[in-house]
């Protein structure tokens, strides 16, 4: 199946949306500051009601909203795959607290489908070009 000109238009829209100012605000909170290994760091870095937790939850949640439209057949997966890094950045920052954020809220589907697309994401990254998955995620994860 070809990606198609709504594919491209959702794209688009999807990047403008990104371009709002407190999106703006809370993605380079999250790029600068998340970096969070267990439940301790995650509650250190953006405790529940603060500023860092809504910024925390902006961009989780849009990345995982935009993820549904993949895993639900309305976004073509390679179209995205090669301009959505910022996706599979968003998933390496919060893959080792996931379990945990999981458990704590009694979710297994917490950020589900931020998931599945980032692991297609990571085959699909691997067959292109093998061995730059793991040099973004050591650049990502630090």
């Amino acid at each position: 199946m070809k990606p198609t000109y709504d594919d491209v238009n959702l794209v688009l829209k999807l990047y403008d949306m990104r371009r709002e100012p407190r999106m703006r605000e809370a993605r380079r909170w999250f790029t600068g500051s998340f970096k969070a290994k267990s439940m301790d760091d995650f509650n250190a870095l953006c405790p529940g009601g603060s500023e860092q937790h809504a910024s925390y939850r902006m961009v989780t949640t849009y990345w995982d909203m935009v993820a549904s439209f993949i895993t639900c057949g309305v976004l073509h997966p390679e179209l995205f795959y090669e301009t959505g890094r910022e996706l599979l950045f968003c998933y390496e920052r919060i893959r080792d607290v996931l379990p945990a954020l999981r458990e704590g809220n009694k979710n297994a589907n917490e950020l589900k489908n931020l998931e599945t697309v980032a692991r297609g994401f990571i085959t699909w990254w691997n067959m292109q070009s093998p061995g730059a998955y793991e040099a973004f995620s050591t650049r990502v994860r630090g």
